[in-house]
């Protein structure tokens, strides 16, 4: 296959990078009536809708599973020793994470803090049958657990062996097998059987993406995802076969994915072009591969690595890997990306499953005033006032001014009456 091929000595590269990178995120207005018309049986008819539904689309019951230790001896042991670690890791990574409540005391003697709390109640989407991703689990149960959230509840159709072990492993404290809008709908809105919570996380295909977008203000979501990015910024170190590859790992995800390498070297891009031919006929997901590489995918040569940190900035990618020589000295450079992997050995695919931090990332150019989910995501922060007698008056004098400037009266003669 012929990768597109774009120079940024081009005077037409702004505008064929824009048309490259571009991700429209409108929805189909069949699917938007479609959800709307579920969130609504269900807010309507709680169980009874969401049964309804889990039997139409799904073809089976409700069911809510165990979630036990015996989780993790049903699947095979070497699965079981891969999840523990990564578990270990993610969790230690997360644990850094961590925010406490603060509070100081002014010269007047009023007390000024903020009291951090966890969540209550979070719903995690994750998805059934064939896409089942445990490391999703991971990635999203344990900052919750981390965080302190007292209940967290999955919903899941027809969960497989693996994902239940995650489940079990990250603290899950219930599994309900249910799918789809009607699982968005049961936990924004709650049922009898299924509380309200207070968040919703996790990937799902477009009705669920679409119904966390129209619950979103009744409850708070994670993010509303696009597709899987990859940006490689590459020098004449790095093996080509190996970022053929990385490439790969992100355009076997859809055929909507991106994966974009950066070069000063046009030499270097011949390599891994060349790379690309070479290993493709492997790729059991090649079908896929080859028609993301065709449609949103390209090899870039710019001036220089100062040049490819400037346009990767530009792009904001949700990952990003430097694969050169120092890329120490290149870091402080790329402030725009969800996360970057830094050096050879830094596969995005290690990012995905074990590395530690997290995998869910902003997409579609929101790395640029987005981060990863996190631990901060599932707490929540309260200010804490308490004013002192003598700064009552000071203060007081100050918020008079300023309420009678607005034309509140209410507001200064509420200060003022307790300095009067």
């Amino acid at each position: 296959m012929k990768l597109r091929r774009l120079s940024t000595r081009d005077k037409t590269f702004s505008s064929k990078l824009a048309a490259l990178t571009r991700y429209d995120a409108a929805q189909d207005p069949a699917v938007q009536r479609a959800v709307r018309g579920i969130i609504a049986d269900v807010r309507k008819r709680g169980d009874a809708a969401v049964r309804a539904y889990t039997k139409k689309f799904d073809g089976v019951a409700p069911s809510e599973y165990a979630v036990t230790a015996k989780c993790l001896d049903s699947i095979p042991r070497d699965q079981a020793d891969a999840l523990r670690m990564a578990h270990e890791r993610i969790r230690a990574f997360h644990e850094r994470q961590l925010q406490r409540s603060w509070d100081f005391t002014d010269a007047d003697g009023t007390r000024l803090g903020q009291q951090v709390s966890a969540l209550e109640r979070v719903g995690l989407y994750v998805p059934g049958g064939k896409a089942a991703y445990p490391s999703s689990v991971l990635m999203n149960a344990v900052p919750a657990k981390v965080a302190g959230v007292r209940e967290l509840i999955m919903t899941s159709p027809n969960p497989n062996p693996l994902v239940l072990a995650a489940a079990a492993l990250a603290g899950v404290d219930r599994v309900i097998g249910i799918g789809g809008a009607q699982a968005i709908a049961a936990l924004a809105y709650g049922t009898k059987s299924i509380p309200r919570v207070d968040k919703i996380v996790g990937p799902g295909n477009a009705y669920v993406a679409e119904a966390k977008r129209q619950v979103f203000g009744e409850v708070g979501i994670d993010m509303v995802a696009g597709p899987s990015e990859i940006l490689v910024i590459a020098d004449c170190s790095a093996n080509p076969d190996w970022v053929a590859m990385d490439l790969f790992s992100q355009a076997e995800h859809d055929e909507s994915a991106q994966a974009i390498l950066l070069s000063p070297k046009e030499t270097y891009l011949n390599a891994v072009a060349g790379s690309i031919v070479k290993l493709l006929g492997e790729m059991p997901r090649r079908r896929v591969i080859e028609a993301s590489l065709k449609s949103r995918g390209a090899l870039i040569l710019t001036r220089d690595l100062d040049e490819a940190c400037a346009v990767a900035n530009r792009i904001a990618p949700e990952h990003l890997e430097l694969v050169v020589e120092d890329p120490e000295a290149w870091l402080p450079k790329l402030t725009r990306a969800g996360a970057v992997f830094l050096g050879a050995w830094s596969s995005e695919a290690i990012g995905d499953y074990c590395a530690g931090p997290n995998h869910v990332l902003p997409t579609a150019g929101t790395a640029r005033f987005s981060s990863p989910l996190g631990v901060y995501d599932f707490q929540k922060r309260t200010s804490v006032i308490a004013v002192s007698r003598v700064a009552a008056v000071k203060l007081g004098r100050v918020a008079v001014i300023l309420a009678e400037g607005e034309g509140l009266s209410a507001h200064a003669r509420a200060a003022q009456m307790r300095f009067e």
